[in-house]
């Protein structure tokens, strides 16, 4: 497999390195599920911090194949992320630079890869990963309010917020909380297609909407539904339910419906 010759390679050009700690893989190859379309997701652990000089991480990362670009991970809030793209094969690599200490805090458990002096495993032995789970109050607190501003889309005829507003939707709710209530990591739509339950993946797939009004009430009346089942299921008695503001958006999306 592509991804385990570059790791491998990888970890032979780092073992020398004086500024290398070490080296451990992450994502789908420690849930055994890389195929041929996985990325790579690798951490470099090193002396001393690196992230904050993009032209030091690119040094690192053009020592390690051949490489084409890469662009750094501010926009999924990462700036120690190091996106890349290999060629001869074209590979997608991700690699995330962590000083030791940063290394203690993770949201998986990864595979070491090399491990000078035995300092990867020792933090492993002592912390444990937590990866983020959603604040079902802070979904409650805003998705009435959410649905009314998609309403609000649809009504000026804005469809295409309106469209993306759904793969919002989508991305921050529906699709971590199907993943939970299937004992799977809320990870966004990330594998909905094989992870769910098929009666799930269906009631997902009844928000996606197409180019016109009609579609665009009917998936917003199916994610209204859909979350009203998600948090029938999900929801303990300590979140506060925003029913008057439930009530009022949803007389409005009557009324919407008849214009």
């Amino acid at each position: 497999m592509i991804q385990v010759e570059f790791a491998n390679k990888a970890k032979e050009i780092l073992q020398t390195d004086e500024t290398i700690i070490g080296l451990a893989v992450g994502g789908s190859w420690i849930s055994d599920q890389m195929d041929e379309f996985s990325d790579l997701d690798l951490i470099i652990v090193t002396e001393q911090k690196v992230t904050g000089d993009k032209n030091v991480m690119i040094d690192y990362a053009k020592r390690l194949g051949n490489f084409l670009s890469a662009f750094t991970g501010e926009h999924v809030g990462e700036p120690r992320l190091l996106i890349c793209l290999y060629d001869n094969p074209l590979l997608h690599v991700d690699l995330k630079f962590v000083t030791l200490e940063e290394f203690h805090e993770r949201v998986e458990t990864p595979t070491i890869l090399l491990d000078k002096n035995g300092r990867l495993q020792k933090v492993i032995d002592h912390s444990v990963s937590s990866f983020p789970y959603p604040d079902y109050q802070w979904i409650e607190d805003r998705f009435w309010i959410w649905i009314h501003y998609a309403l609000l889309k649809v009504g000026r005829g804005e469809y295409f917020e309106a469209f993306d507003f759904l793969g919002f939707l989508r991305m921050s709710v529906f699709g971590p909380l199907l993943h939970i209530k299937n004992k799977n990591l809320p990870r966004g739509v990330r594998k909905v297609e094989i992870d769910l339950e098929i009666k799930d993946l269906e009631d997902l797939k009844l928000t996606l909407p197409q180019y016109n009004r009609h579609s665009l009430l009917e998936c917003l009346r199916h994610s209204v539904l859909l979350y009203r089942q998600l948090r029938n299921v999900l929801f303990g008695n300590n979140i506060i339910l925003q029913d008057e503001t439930e009530k009022k958006v949803m007389l409005y999306f009557e009324e919407l419906k008849e214009e």
